[in-house]
């Protein structure tokens, strides 16, 4: 792109939204506030360092494609972050799975993990001034191989299951603690019969039993918060997940807990947009992980559609931003997988940005007036007010790429690093 037609352009569009009474400058200082937590997992296919050539089992966790320059150690992960991030605009965080310990080499199993495994992580984060979420991982594992993990028949298995979560909540309290910024915690699990149930009620009461052990010991909210996720279904899951939307809402009502929604997680035809208004209304607070499920939960690298600038503009509209944390949840194994960061993290913050341009209180005036036919006109009109212009500004002043010129700059890093690196 011309830098030379970015600044004059900006101009231009500044003037067009100041017709309907917005401030560009104020929202683009709004968005540098918003972080979004980005997905460790990305980088190598959910693999993690366990072991070495861990494989993906349980409940519908799959990466698909084998493109090569695949991170293969921590180092080579933490470098391909960093590659990412220098093209995405604004300060954000690292979303990481328990499963990406830091062992030095010496298996620890999951229920024995601790801070010390991840302190080299805290210090990579405070290095390049990233917050930090955290996940236990509740598959790609021995004791997980039935499809069943905190809802387990076995009490066994499920006191280990509680014990990994218990020593999670502890891992992220100590990374929220040392960067000064609450880590949030989502706890998900893959349990489920790929066939008709006789008892769908076990299972769940199981699961409350298992979650409120873990949850027992009250956590600083200014370090730490709580999350759960539901799911529809996953492969080896397909007639009945424990954790349903439904299990998690109550669940999160009644404990007050943070929900989180993930995208690909519901029927095809159900929109996160939709549900954000209503869980804000009871719940403490929301997590998000933007997806793009295409036929199922199939986790594609997140594009600026309809639904992601719905979302956006949902939160906006909402006035709860403070109440929200939004994190990013795909794995795509067919394309530069640096690229799948760029390309889903820059357009969540494009979708943010949309919302942010929106006259908001004359649209919600019309509304109130019942002008259902101004509301209509205007909202149409406004998807042709020049946001492109405000965006590569933005761009342009955080000192990344501005338009497809961070395109350019992946292709690089791939034949200088990516394509070096053996399968």
């Amino acid at each position: 792109m011309n830098k030379g037609r970015i600044a004059p352009s900006y101009r231009i569009a500044k003037e067009a939204y100041a017709e309907y009474g917005v401030d560009v400058d104020a929202a683009m200082k709004r968005l540098e506030k918003i972080p979004i937590s980005i997905h460790c997992w990305q980088g190598d296919d959910v693999g993690g360092f366990e072991t070495p050539g861990a494989e993906l089992s349980g409940g519908g966790i799959q990466a698909t494609g084998n493109y090569p320059g695949k991170a293969r150690t921590i180092a080579e992960l933490r470098q391909d972050i960093e590659k990412a991030l220098s093209l995405i605009p604004g300060r954000h965080r690292l979303n990481l799975h328990a499963c990406y310990l830091d062992h030095g080499g010496i298996f620890v199993d999951r229920n024995e993990i601790d801070p010390g495994h991840f302190q080299s992580w805290i210090d990579w984060a405070r290095f390049n001034k990233l917050g930090m979420d955290f996940n236990p991982t509740y598959f790609s594992h021995k004791l997980a191989a039935d499809g069943f993990t905190l809802s387990h028949a076995d009490k066994a298995i499920r006191e280990f299951w509680i014990e990994h979560g218990i020593a999670c909540r502890k891992i992220g309290a100590e990374m929220g603690k040392q960067l000064g910024t609450a880590t949030v915690i989502n706890f998900w699990v893959p349990d489920g019969y790929k066939d008709i149930p006789v008892d769908r009620t076990g299972p769940r009461e199981r699961l409350a039993e298992s979650l409120d052990k873990i949850f027992a010991k009250k956590m600083d909210p200014k370090i730490h918060l709580d999350a759960v996720e539901s799911k529809l279904f996953g492969i080896g899951a397909e007639s009945y997940t424990v954790g349903s939307h439904e299990f998690y809402l109550g669940y999160a009502v009644s404990r007050q807990k943070l929900l989180c929604l993930d995208s690909g997680h519901f029927h095809p035809t159900e929109m996160i947009s939709e549900k954000i208004s209503s869980v804000l209304m009871f719940c403490p607070q929301l997590l998000l992980h933007v997806s793009r499920p295409v036929r199922w939960d199939s986790d594609h690298v997140v594009i600026l559609d309809d639904e992601l600038q719905a979302i956006a503009k949902e939160l906006i509209r909402s006035g709860k931003m403070d109440k929200v944390h939004i994190g990013l949840d795909y794995f795509d194994a067919s394309i530069n997988r640096v690229a799948a960061w760029v390309t889903g993290t820059r357009n969540m913050l494009k979708a943010l940005l949309i919302a942010l341009l929106e006259p908001i209180e004359i649209l919600r005036k019309l509304e109130l007036e019942m002008d259902f036919t101004g509301r209509l006109a205007l909202m149409e009109e406004l998807k042709a007010l020049p946001w492109a212009a405000v965006w590569n500004y933005y761009c342009e002043q955080k000192s990344v790429p501005v338009g497809s010129g961070w395109i350019e700059e992946v292709r690089k890093y791939e034949k200088n690093v990516l394509s070096k690196r053996s399968s």
